[in-house]
Order: C-alpha cells, then structure tokens, then sequence
C-alpha cells in the first residue's frame, strides 16, 4: 500500500467497481488500431438505463466532434480529457486523474529514483538563481565536481533567467544515456563552465545524515518514499554508534509521501504496540497502525516543522508531540490530513483519490490547521530571501539545538 503527497494508499491494478463513472468511460472507448469502439446493445444493458444515456451522450459528443471539429484530435486526447474533467468536477485539489506518461514519472518520483544529473537544486526567492545544493554520488554532478552554491546558468544554450525551478528541471531530466549541456557559474573558480553531462538513473537519498557538536545528531527527511524508512533506520544506527545523545529530526519542507515510511520510521521510536496513525473512510471504516517493533527510543529528540511540512510529515510530528517523545520546534504546519488513494487502471494511467482522514494518535485531525509547534520559531526573512543558507545562520536549527540541550 502507498501513499503520496497526502499520501499514496493502496497502488492496484483494475478499476474499483464503485467507481462507476470511470467504468463507464473505458467501457463507452477503448483503443483497438488506433480507434474507437462504441458498445451498444446488449453490452450497454449492464449498465442500467441511466448508464445507457450516458453513453449515447457521450457517442454523440464524439461522433460531432469527429464529423465536424475542423482540426485533427487523437482519440487518446478525448479519453485523457474527459477523464480529466471527471476529477475536476470533484472540486478536491488532490484528486486527480494521471496519464500514462505522468503515472510513470510519479511512481518514478515514490521510488526515489530519477534520471538526470544527479543533483540537488534550489532556487533564491530573492534573485531568481538556481543554485546546486547537493551532487549525488553516481550522478554527472558529482563527477563534475560541481558543489553547495555552484549557480546553473544555462541549459542546452538557453538562458535560465526568470525561468521557475520546475521548468529548468524538465529540461535536465531526459532518457538515459542522453546528454545534456548546461552552463555551471564554479564559485571557487570565479568562472563560467560549460559542461556536456549525461543523464543518468540516480537514486535520491531523501535521508541525509551527520554528527554535529556535543554529540547531537542531525537527520533531515525530504520525503517518505519507498526506501526512506530504510535509509532512516541506517542512519539511527550509524549516529548511534557513533555516540548520539541527542537528535534532531528536520522535516521542514517535507511535503509528505508514503504512509508505510512514515508508519515504519515511527516504530523504530515507539513502544511495542503504541498506536501510530488511524485512517476513516466516509463510511467509518478504515486501518489503525500500531508500533510491532520491541526497541523503544530513549534519546532526546527535538523534530523540526514549518508550514511546508504535509500529509506524512504532520502524521510523524503529530505522535511524536501525542507520546511527548521529543518537541515539536519551528512553524504551524501545512495542514493536510486526508488521505488519497491512487488507482492504476488497465492502460496504464490512474486516478488519485481523496478516500479518508487520518488521525494522530490521541484523535486529532490537523485538516485544515496543521500541528502547532511546541515551541513557535519564525526562519528570519533574510535567510527566506537568500534560499540557501548555512547551518550556522539557520536560526530554527540553531533553536533546536539549544532545546535539545536542556533536554540532554
């Protein structure tokens, strides 16, 4: 079972037969040469005379649309439109129909893999500069030796100037074994490179690691994705080992991602049988979560939040602040406790759906208003201007650290 950004739950295969409508478009066009296949007769009696009238609206419309549109339409489009504006009659932002080329990139993006440069960007708020935050080993960044700070300036040639962070992005991911030239500003060298990269399958960490002073361990969570828990239990260990006597979780900016992450994460912090998260559905019905794991975290523990921390990210700050295991330390968070399913259908595209609320341990919902943290730390404006910043000047981080602390 998965979840994304509010949570993935449940990837399967067909189509739900509570789903009528759906049902109805693949049953009204299915794709045989490059066609369309209308069923009529006593095909269209399973779905009742209402279902009948619904398809003949829909023959109609198509039939038009093919005798009389004056430009050229794929019937693949028609399909894709109409199952679009299915989901937007929900009125709910986080339900959504998928293609089959955007189904594919978002399971690509749960699976914590990419092909690209193998680096993480970032963009100033304040100036618009795209900057490397991190290169990723394996990637062509990271054999480039690009690092923190190094600025993007061009791509395939084109300027990148007032171009949004996403856009740029598209433009560097592509096939593998493809490449791509792309204009680096090297600050230690005080001069531009042009550099001819090819684009690689990378895998992401979204767990990053490391021991800072007086023995406190710092982990920062991106997103919950398929290898997250995994990645985060290696990096217990390892600080552990270490000599960790304090930890600092930083989940700010985390949008959420896989409920079994999250859920995973926590039980390596949790007693033995300690609720977790509970899920309800419109009909009262839905999955309680409980801590199998017989360890129980006993180091002082602070979690980082801000506003942009949702979905997985609330369900993993909200037990935390529940069992008063750590505090709770930055802004109110994102709040987004829904949950959405998501559906692969029989062509190879999907549906995400809003299916149920998820509840913190002790009962709470945070739709709507997040989790408020323990301890209120506003990020300094200047740091929101500059976008990338050290450890040092990051002032929520720093505020954490003095927390712990007094709690260690």
């Amino acid at each position: 079972m998965k979840k994304d950004n509010g949570f993935l739950y449940g990837i399967m295969t067909g189509v739900l037969g509570s789903l009528f409508s759906l049902i109805l478009i693949y049953a009204i066009i299915k794709f045989s040469c490059g066609g369309v296949y209308f069923i009529t007769g006593d095909q269209a009696q399973a779905f009742g005379e209402d279902g009948q009238k619904n398809i003949g609206k829909i023959s109609q419309i198509h039939t038009y649309i093919e005798d009389y549109f004056m430009e050229e339409v794929e019937d693949e489009d028609l399909v894709d439109g109409m199952c679009y504006g299915m989901m937007a009659t929900l009125e709910d932002p986080y339900s959504t129909y998928y293609s089959n080329e955007q189904y594919t990139e978002l399971l690509q993006d749960t699976s914590g893999s990419y092909c690209g440069i193998g680096a993480l960007v970032a963009q100033s708020s304040e100036t618009g500069k795209i900057y490397i935050v991190e290169s990723y080993e394996g990637g062509a960044a990271y054999e480039a030796g690009l690092v923190y700070g190094d600025e993007i300036r061009k791509v395939q040639g084109k300027s990148i100037e007032g171009k949004e962070l996403n856009d740029v992005i598209e433009t560097m991911k592509g096939e593998e074994g493809t490449t791509v030239d792309i204009e680096f500003y090297i600050a230690k060298e005080d001069a531009c490179k042009t550099i001819t990269m090819e684009r690689r399958q990378v895998e992401v960490p979204s767990v990053k690691y490391e021991m800072l002073k007086d023995n406190i361990g710092y982990i920062i969570v991106s997103g919950f994705k398929d290898p997250t828990d995994e990645q985060f239990q290696v990096a217990i260990k390892e600080l552990q080992e270490k000599g960790m006597e304090g930890l600092v979780i930083d989940l700010r900016n985390n949008g959420g991602g896989i409920l079994d992450s999250t859920v995973n994460m926590l039980d390596t912090l949790l007693p033995k049988d300690s609720l977790i998260v509970s899920t309800k559905d419109k009909n009262g019905e839905g999955t309680v979560y409980k801590a199998k794991d017989k360890e129980e975290f006993k180091i002082p523990l602070v979690v980082l939040i801000n506003e942009n921390s949702a979905s997985a990210s609330e369900v993993f700050a909200g037990a935390v602040q529940d069992y008063k295991l750590g505090e709770i330390v930055g802004t109110t968070s994102f709040g987004k406790g829904i949950v959405q399913s998501l559906i692969g259908l029989p062509d190879g595209s999907a549906i995400k759906l809003t299916t149920s609320k998820y509840y913190t341990p002790n009962g709470r919902n945070i739709h709507g208003t997040g989790i408020e943290p323990d301890i209120v730390v506003e990020l300094k404006e200047e740091l929101k201007e500059k976008g990338i910043y050290t450890k040092e000047e990051d002032n929520q981080l720093q505020k954490a650290i003095v927390v712990l602390k007094n709690k260690m």
